[in-house]
This record gives C-alpha cells, structure tokens and sequence, in this order.
C-alpha cells in the first residue's frame, strides 16, 4: 500500500476509515483536528474487537491459553514501537498512557532525586503543557526554576539562545520535536550535541512527530523520547517512552503494585528489571494491541510516502489559508508538518469554530494546551487546522470557503 499523492488516490484510504462516512449537520464530515487525535482505521478498530472477542485475559498472570496469548500479544508491541522509531532494545520501551505519563515518569523517577535548589529545567517557549507543569512540580518542591528559551517570529526556536542558556545548573532539557501549534520541526539532532557538550540529558516529546516523520532516537541523540499513541492513529491512553538502558536501570518506580515486582515481603521489596519496573497494574492491554496495529498499519503505507503526501497537501493548504483576508497565521518556519494555527481579523477563533461545525468542518479552536506561546504571540486563542493522511485537496477548499462564509458573518 502505497501513501497517496493526489485527491483521487486518497479515496481507497479514506474507505479504511468508517468515521469519516459519517455527516454532521447534514453535511459531509471533514475532519482537520488530527494533532488533537487522529481518527482509526479499520485495521485498529478490528484489531481491538478482535481481542476482546477472542483473547481478552490478563497479561503476565495467567499459564491457560488465553493468558498466554494475551501476554504474548501485548509484550509484541514493544518490539513495533523499538521499531519505529529505531530503538536498539525493545526493553527500552516502557509502556504508558501516552506523552503525558511519560514525561511525569522521568520527572519524577529520574530528574527529582537529582534536583537540588537552583537548579535549571530548559524548555521553550513552544511546549505543550505537558512538558512544562510536571517539571514545574518538582521543581516547587526542592526551590529549582523552569527556564524556557525563545521561538522567533517565524515560530522557529532561537537555537543560538537556547545553546547560551545551557549552564552548570541546567539538569535536564525538555523539548518538543514538533510543535502541536506551530508545526514547527526542531533541530533535536543539534539541540542534543549541544547538551551532550554540557553533559546535560535531554527528553524529546515526539507527540505530534511519530504521526508525519521518520524518528530515529540513535540519531537524534537524545536520552529519552516519548510519544502518544492516538495521535498516531492508534486507541486513546496508550504510548510510550523509550529511555537509554543506562538511565532507565538507574530509575526507581514511578508508581507500585502489581507487575512492577520481583519480590515481595513485609521485610522489603525488590523490583523488577526496566521496563516492567515502571509499569505497575493491569495495563491498557487492549489499547497496546490496537497501537500495535496502528503502527502496523503505518509502516505498511510508508512513512517516506506519507511525509511527501503531507508536504504537498501542507503546501496547497498554507497557500490556500493565506488567501483568506484578514487571516494572520502563526508559525511559517521552513519544513514544518501540516499543522496551521491561525487567527481571522474580528472574529474570535470559537466563534469560527463553531461556525464551521455547523458546515461539518471539524477544527480546533483555544490554546491548545500551550498558554506561554499563546503569550508569546499576543493572542488568546487561535483556529488550528492540522491533516492527517486521509485529507484531501477538496476539503482544504471547503475549510476557505467555510472561513470566508464564517467571517462575512461575524464582520
């Protein structure tokens, strides 16, 4: 199966997915909020039924049958996602709910024995909540600061910045690897030799990149990487953080109980070896399977092909939105993924969203969970309309024609 180029090629892929059959408001869905979450394929959808049809059992408790198959089916997902984004041990892969669990898991686990007072955590502007407030948790409790460096006008990041504000206090660097306002791709590869330099680790939130580009964590050189699984076409709470074997055996447990155990006694508890330390409780089993087939799935279309898809789709939408009158947007630095934040002169981006759901054009308006960048470009809020690889040329064109109807009507 190859990705698709044109409009007419799409048709069979967007067949795979039985959501965008639907109409809203009597009108064709168009869905254009696939950084929010990305819609499912059939693929993940029967993967999932089929589970809960014909293996649905505890993993790692059971010898009958069902147990096993489950175990095995669940513990084969570690390999998938090594394999994405080219992790050299799937016992690397530690399983979670997603960027979020994830990051909170090396705040907590990794960085906070290693804080002290007047410490640094370096971030940027450009972050999602997520890889803000958790650092800025334990940063409260021991009298450390989160410092964030500068994005430029274009929404690129101020790399010669950020590289002047790595010193002998910084402990950690955080950074987004695309950004889910901007689409802006960041320079991981060099953002790490720059913290390599100072001996400082770095922790890369791949949310919005595993979707659009191929992630290779050796080559980045960053120390953990971490993505969500429905942002990838997979099920709600499930992804991943993938840690180097070094630092992970160094981690304590995130969080205790079942599974994450060697021994237990009254005396004292053992843990178990990464990844299974960090994994306590019966998990998301079936959420994992249907990931597994996400990633399936997406390895099947081809990346490469889906990135060249997406550009040409990125570059007719961003041509497209910039005719709008009035229309401001957000973010133009060069490479970025189809991702388009967007203010309209007079109109507030709620409002347009709510006015083009009534035309069945599914965005999103608000912050985006990124206030300080909302902050930094002067605005409250902004309309995103971000693709995936089932939009088409036709529905960028309903998305200007809803724009312009929409703005006739609040001017």
């Amino acid at each position: 199966m190859n990705a698709p180029t044109k409009d007419a090629e799409v048709v069979d892929l967007r067949g795979q997915f039985p959501i965008l059959q639907r109409q809203i408001h009597g009108k064709p869905l168009v869905y254009l909020d696939s950084a929010n979450t990305a819609q499912k394929p059939q693929a993940v959808i029967d993967a999932v039924s089929e589970h809960y049809r014909l293996h649905n059992a505890n993993v790692a408790r059971a010898v009958h049958t069902l147990g096993e198959e489950s175990t095995a089916a669940y513990e084969a997902v570690r390999g998938k996602i090594a394999g994405l984004i080219n992790a050299p041990d799937a016992q690397q892969i530690v399983y979670t709910r997603g960027t979020t669990e994830a990051i909170n898991l090396v705040a907590r686990s990794y960085l906070r024995p290693r804080l002290r007072e007047g410490d640094e955590i370096l971030v940027t502007e450009m972050e999602h909540h997520a890889n803000i407030v958790p650092w800025q948790l334990i940063a409260a409790e021991v009298g450390a600061k989160v410092v964030a460096a500068p994005v430029l006008d274009d929404g690129s990041l101020d790399l010669a910045r950020l590289g002047e504000m790595i010193n002998e206090r910084t402990r950690l660097i955080g950074v987004v690897h695309v950004s889910n306002v901007l689409g802006t791709v960041n320079p991981i590869e060099q953002i790490s030799a720059l913290a390599r330099g100072a001996g400082v680790p770095v922790l890369v939130d791949g949310s919005q990149a595993v979707p659009h580009l191929a992630v290779d964590v050796q080559a980045l050189g960053c120390d953990f990487y971490c993505f969500t699984g429905h942002k990838l076409y997979g099920p709600t709470a499930t992804g991943a953080l993938w840690g180097r074997a070094e630092l992970l055996a160094q981690m304590p447990p995130f969080m205790g109980g079942g599974e994450m155990i060697d021994r237990v006694s009254f005396d004292g508890t053992t843990f178990a070896a990464p990844p299974h330390r960090f994994e306590a409780g019966t998990p998301n089993i079936t959420g994992m399977i249907g990931l597994g087939a996400a990633i399936d799935w997406l390895q099947q279309l081809g990346v490469a092909q889906l990135r060249t898809h997406e550009a040409e789709l990125g570059a007719y939408a961003a041509a497209a939105l910039q005719a709008v009158p009035g229309l401001r947007m957000i973010g133009s630095a060069a490479g970025k993924v189809p991702v388009f934040s967007f203010v309209i002169d007079g109109a507030h981006a709620h409002d347009l969203a709510m006015i083009l759901d009534q035309e069945g054009i599914a965005v999103r308006s608000g912050h985006h969970c990124a206030h300080p960048l909302m902050q930094r470009f002067g605005v409250s809020a902004t309309l995103r309309a971000s693709l995936g690889v089932y939009n088409t040329r036709a529905e960028i064109d309903l998305l200007v024609a809803g724009l312009e109807r929409a703005r006739g009507m609040l001017a």
